[in-house]
């Protein structure tokens, strides 16, 4: 099973993940990109900060850059 490494982009600096995720594929790593997005989202909002200016990097073992998802990308704007 692929290990996906998930590196958070704020404005002025990125949280590596060192420790990497065992998941089935790319489409299971986004997921588990769009849950983690929300899940800090979410605690930011309680707190009254914004973080949908984020982003994540899913890279694979050697570093390479697979996908790159927003924050922006985890929840529908509703009314």
């Amino acid at each position: 099973m692929p290990r996906f490494f998930f590196h958070i982009l704020t404005r002025t600096n990125i949280i590596r993940d060192e420790e990497g995720t065992d998941l089935t594929d790319l489409g299971a790593a986004r997921s588990e990109a769009i849950k983690d997005a929300r899940g800090m989202m979410s605690t930011a909002i309680r707190e009254g900060r914004d973080l949908s200016h984020r982003h994540i990097e899913i890279c694979d073992a050697v570093g390479t850059l697979l996908l790159k998802v927003a924050f922006s990308e985890a929840y529908e704007p509703g009314d």
